[in-house]
């Protein structure tokens, strides 16, 4: 030990933090001198004495002066520390208001979410999560943009979403992820459609070269099915929604390629056919998307720990 510090004497300069006591030193000398009792404010703040005894000379000898002289009759503060009682006074108001402002912003973000997500989750997946979060969190407002993986990465980085889901191969650029589910695309027909009857397989080759209904460039089942023919996928018509795609299918209009998530009712009514395919890899992930190093918090992230239940 140095012989300042012997003396009592502080050394200048250093990190505030290291020069400062904590609120909960300042807070507990507060009570001392408002209850005339280091016992009656440990109660108060709900430690023990020894606890306050010690907290009370770590204070005296960071500051280097005595602050609450002790005797049988009580705890009384020194002259020095009815002086830093007052300077406490006012740095524990200033935390209090500082901590009613942090509230405030906690309150103004958990009072909306903004989703952003591609279309099959908007459709298939999201009602049912948004219906789980409201029950946690009668009192946010929620909002939905649906659209393609490419406009939900768009959303995210122009901060006009909170949390993103897309359904893509790759993440986009400058967002993080985390995959909450499994997808597999199908092909479908109507079933008056000659491939509904047939009992071999198709194979990549004859699926690439037969136009079909296909979803938009920019699209996470449009990214999946052109990689796995390898850019060959041929468009009989270009539609921007998962149900405006199964609706031309059932229509008779061509075969299509959806999710597994978006046809189950249909193929269960007989009004889309399965078409068996072999050869084309057509499996993908489901992520949770949001921009890189801003991990969702509030009702974002309890939306994203209902996708993950």
């Amino acid at each position: 030990m140095s012989r300042s510090e012997e003396q009592g004497e502080v050394p200048a300069g250093g990190s505030l933090a290291h020069r400062v006591p904590d609120l909960g030193g300042l807070e507990l000398l507060l009570a001392v001198a408002r209850l005339g009792s280091l016992g009656g404010a440990a109660r108060e703040l709900g430690i023990t004495q020894p606890a306050a005894s010690s907290r009370i000379r770590s204070m005296e000898r960071q500051l280097g002066v005595a602050l609450v002289d002790r005797s049988p009759r009580g705890s009384r503060l020194t002259d020095a520390g009815a002086l830093v009682t007052d300077w406490a006074r006012r740095i524990v108001e200033a935390a209090e208001a500082f901590d009613v402002g942090a509230q405030a912003l906690r309150d103004r973000r958990d009072s909306r979410l903004r989703v952003a997500a591609s279309m099959t989750i908007a459709e298939y997946l999201l009602p049912g999560w948004l219906l789980a979060l409201r029950a946690q969190r009668p009192d946010t407002a929620v909002s939905l943009h649906a659209g393609n993986s490419t406009v939900v990465a768009e959303r995210l980085l122009s901060d006009e979403a909170d949390v993103g889901f897309v359904e893509g191969l790759t993440v986009p650029t400058g967002l993080d992820s985390v995959v909450i589910a499994h997808d597999r695309l199908i092909v479908v027909t109507a079933p008056g459609h000659p491939w509904a009857r047939r009992r071999r397989s198709l194979a990549a080759e004859e699926l690439a070269s037969t136009p079909l209904i296909l979803r938009e460039k920019g699209s996470g089942t449009r990214q999946v099915l052109d990689a796995a023919l390898g850019g060959l996928a041929r468009p009989l018509i270009e539609l921007s929604s998962t149900t405006a795609v199964k609706a031309a299918a059932v229509s008779g209009a061509g075969p299509a390629v959806l999710s597994e998530l978006a046809v189950g009712e249909e193929l269960a009514m007989r009004r889309l056919v399965r078409v068996p395919v072999q050869g084309v890899a057509l499996a993908r992930d489901l992520r949770a998307v949001w921009p890189t190093g801003h991990r969702p918090t509030g009702p974002a992230r309890d939306l994203l720990s209902l996708t993950r239940g």
